[in-house]
């Protein structure tokens, strides 16, 4: 490889580095190009990229490029190292790694950066555990879905209920229509016998007495000198 190519993979590299969500630093021994080629198939999918790169040129393109915790990544560039760029979901390249490095005791994790977080072996193989961005959107759409789901229902619910009771007073003519003719008073039975008519030449009754008028005065007995009568004269002296 010459200067020319050097400095073009270099310029690859480092622009790879600002590019990416994380970086993961993959100890590649033992790998063979078959594997290397189904490694990046698995990563195709999580927006992710595998490449291995002496570690001269990685140095010089970390250099380049600045990343945040750019002296963290240095650190693991020895002995021979692989490097995934992760453009899109982090936890499921971190999956896709991982998984393969169990099914064929290979490619175990160096350590990396992820957001400009230096993160080791282990804190990567954590993120490998956690749900992807799909399964997490599933499950933030179900927890939002639910409660909208149970509003509606109840909504649906008391417009049918409502619908329901307006139809009935509809049909009793209390809506719509006129109010219901009121019940005509039961007729008098001809059995029963009429009021007796008042008379206008009947005289009316007597009146009661007045409690709070005064009593007419008694007659007073004839007293013996007043015996004779008016008509009566006096007899003349002899």
């Amino acid at each position: 490889m010459n200067r020319e190519q050097k400095a073009t993979v270099i310029d690859e590299i480092a622009g790879q580095i600002s590019e990416a969500n994380a970086v993961y630093a993959i100890d590649y021994r033992g790998i063979s190009v078959p594997q290397a080629a189904e490694l990046r198939a698995r990563l195709h999918g999580a927006d992710a990229s595998f490449r291995v790169v002496k570690n001269t040129l990685t140095l010089r393109a970390v250099e380049q490029a600045q990343p945040p915790g750019a002296e963290s990544l240095k650190a693991l560039l020895e002995g021979p190292t692989a490097l995934a760029f992760v453009r899109g979901d982090v936890a499921a390249a971190a999956k896709a790694l991982n998984d393969y490095a169990r099914e064929t005791d290979l490619l175990p994790f160096k350590g990396g950066l992820v957001d400009g977080e230096a993160f080791d072996a282990d804190q990567l193989r954590s993120i490998a555990r956690l749900p992807t961005r799909h399964v997490l959107y599933g499950q933030l759409v179900g927890m939002v879905a639910s409660p909208l789901t149970g509003l509606v229902r109840t909504l649906n619910a008391l417009i049918s209920g409502l619908a329901v009771q307006l139809g009935q007073i509809a049909e009793q003519g209390l809506v719509g229509g006129d109010a219901p003719p009121a019940q005509a008073a039961p007729a008098a039975s001809a059995d029963e016998p009429p009021a007796p008519a008042t008379s206008a030449d009947e005289p009316p009754a007597p009146e009661a007495p007045d409690q709070d008028a005064d009593p007419e005065p008694e007659p007073q007995p004839v007293q013996p000198d007043e015996a004779r009568g008016e008509d009566q004269t006096p007899e003349e002296d002899a």
